[in-house]
């Protein structure tokens, strides 16, 4: 490709609101351009990058026995009723009617899509397992979409969805899909960690993002001394550090507390830790459900945690007014103690206690009264919890589940995620069923593996940079050759008795399948490096009348020079 015709070229301004080296670096390099807030043309030089990424995770998919195909853009939004995921995904779902009235959604995944084409067919325990697998674009109407490529509303995704005739059968499939996309992110050039996570709206029991360690992602997770244990922050496990489990209960007693509302309040009125003070965090879910979660002081509620306990798809906040006229209780004074008792007429309330309460003795908090506290609380004796169960957010320093040491916190980009679904979909789905050995039918157990290729390409950027530009591995690169022609209105002259022109370097390059971008421009040599450096194609070749017949090459990931004779680059470039 000549440089000169290429359409986008380099540029020196930035958006105002790019804030990452990623969005900065692909739209000064020409790479892309924002079409709306979250939604963006991947220009020339972008969709070439995305589409070696694509070739990549095509041939490990391939490699590992998945069949790809293709579904349509339009989900009819009655599959989506049929599993309750018009209510329970955790974006806004994008919808559309046709001429007929008939509803669809933009898909964000493609789930119940998979599950309605596989229980078209009469599949039977002899066709599984099968992989099925598609690169398409997806719609999340995100209320925050930034980082240029890294959040956005639409985006090109390989989504795939495996059907089973068991679990046991499922998990072998788990780690070859774990095996995979630790190739195919290898490929790319990013070393990732497989970290335990959430499984959102996806559905299913357990999933793994693959994240690749970066200060600007929004993955927060914490690992293990060793490297053995990564978990995200919704679903870390620890062991919370004992305190005074060993002191006698004393006798409950309420006090006068004339204080503010927060737990900094309290301890500093009582003069007592925060770690031995109840924390009580009101929540209502979308059943209308008031969920009273409580847990000791110096850690907060983890509402991922929450959720999964109480089977909710969200939670709020209760107001202050919910609080003191339906609850009966006193916003910063709210208790577990009697609080069964005060509640409006006809409101459920579900308390549930985190495991930290019972590491510590003879609580302090609220009672349930403005500027009255209560001290000596103790679970079991002055309050039973509907659930106790682990609803805390880890923190770094705590201990790692297995005992090994302090976790400590990392954060990073997650570019990819495999999903446990078990029976999620196929229990809620008609007729998603096979035959059995025995003639039974039985519903399929799933997994679904998904990688975003723009978030992909734009971690690869965050990765590979340096302060003159990107650095893009071979694998992905738009190019392996940036071609710098100078001096060309005297090549012919000095090439004579060797290469002509630095045309004909271009043309010589091209013969062999060599992909050359070529700055024929009339521009100072300035400019021409500057934009090699800032667009990152791993080869500089420069051909110049200085250079006596030789060609001046450059790896863009190092700094020292090299002169070659164009057997010697083609050598070199094709290894």
């Amino acid at each position: 490709m000549k440089y000169s015709k290429l359409f986008g070229k380099t540029i020196k301004e930035t958006p105002s609101d790019a804030t990452l080296i990623s969005h900065k670096l692909l739209y000064k390099g020409g790479f892309l351009r924002e079409s709306t807030a979250g939604r963006y043309y991947l220009l020339p030089l972008g969709l070439k990058v995305q589409q070696k990424i694509q070739k990549i995770i095509k041939e490990e998919m391939d490699s590992a026995e998945a069949q790809e195909l293709i579904t349509p853009v339009l989900h009819p939004k009655a599959l989506w009723e049929e599993t309750n995921r018009t209510n329970s995904v955790g974006f806004e779902l994008m919808s559309i009617k046709d001429r007929n009235e008939f509803e669809f959604v933009l898909g964000g995944t493609a789930e119940e899509m998979l599950v309605d084409l596989v229980r078209k067919f009469q599949l039977s325990y002899k066709d599984l397992p099968v992989n099925l697998y598609q690169f398409s674009i997806k719609f999340r109407d995100e209320l925050r979409a930034r980082g240029g490529l890294l959040r956005v509303r639409e985006f090109l995704m390989k989504d795939a969805y495996s059907f089973h005739v068991s679990e046991e059968d499922f998990k072998k499939e788990y780690e070859n899909m774990k095996k995979t996309y630790t190739k195919i992110f290898e490929r790319l050039g990013l070393k990732t960690i497989i970290v335990e996570s959430d499984n959102g709206y996806i559905g299913g029991e357990y999933c793994h993002e693959f994240v690749v360690e970066s200060e600007v992602g929004e993955s927060r997770f914490l690992v293990n001394p060793d490297g053995s244990y990564a978990a995200h922050e919704d679903v870390v496990k620890f062991v919370p550090e004992k305190k005074n489990i060993a002191e006698k209960e004393e006798s409950l007693k309420e006090v006068e507390a004339v204080r503010g509302k927060t737990m900094e309040d309290g301890a500093k009125f009582h003069k007592l830790p925060l770690w031995q003070q109840i924390k009580d965090v009101l929540f209502v879910d979308e059943k209308g459900r008031f969920i009273l979660s409580i847990i000791r002081g110096d850690y907060d509620v983890n509402e991922t945690k929450l959720k999964h306990i109480i089977k909710a798809y969200q939670l709020r906040h209760a107001t202050e007014d919910e609080i003191r006229e339906k609850i009966h209780s006193e916003p910063g004074f709210i208790s577990p103690v009697g609080i069964k008792e005060i509640v409006k007429k006809g409101i459920e309330i579900i308390i549930v206690a985190d495991e930290t309460l019972s590491t510590v003795k003879n609580s302090y908090g609220g009672a349930n009264k403005k500027n009255r506290d209560l001290l000596n609380m103790n679970m079991g004796r002055d309050y039973k919890p509907d659930i106790t169960s682990d609803i805390a957010l880890a923190r770094e320093g705590d201990l790692a589940p297995d005992g090994s040491g302090p976790l400590k916190e990392k954060r990073g980009i997650e570019v990819g995620n495999i999903f446990q679904l078990g029976f999620h979909y196929s229990s809620k789905m008609k007729g998603a069923e096979f035959t059995d050995a025995d003639g039974s039918k039985k519903p399929y157990y799933m997994g679904c593996y998904g990688i975003g290729l723009g978030r992909s390409l734009a971690t690869i950027v965050e990765v590979f940079h340096d302060d003159k530009g990107i650095i893009w591995p071979e694998s992905v690169a738009p190019y392996q050759v940036h071609l710098i022609g100078l001096d060309m209105d005297e090549a012919e002259k000095v090439y004579k008795r060797s290469l002509k022109t630095s045309e004909e370097v271009y043309k010589s390059l091209l013969a062999e399948g060599i992909e050359v971008l070529f700055d024929d421009r009339d521009v100072s040599a300035g400019i021409k490096f500057t934009d090699a450096d800032l667009i990152g194609i791993p080869y500089r070749v420069v051909v110049s009348k200085r250079n006596e017949g030789k060609l001046e090459i450059k790896r863009r990931d190092k700094g020292e020079t090299e002169f070659k004779t164009l057997g010697q680059l083609l050598s070199l470039v094709s290894h």
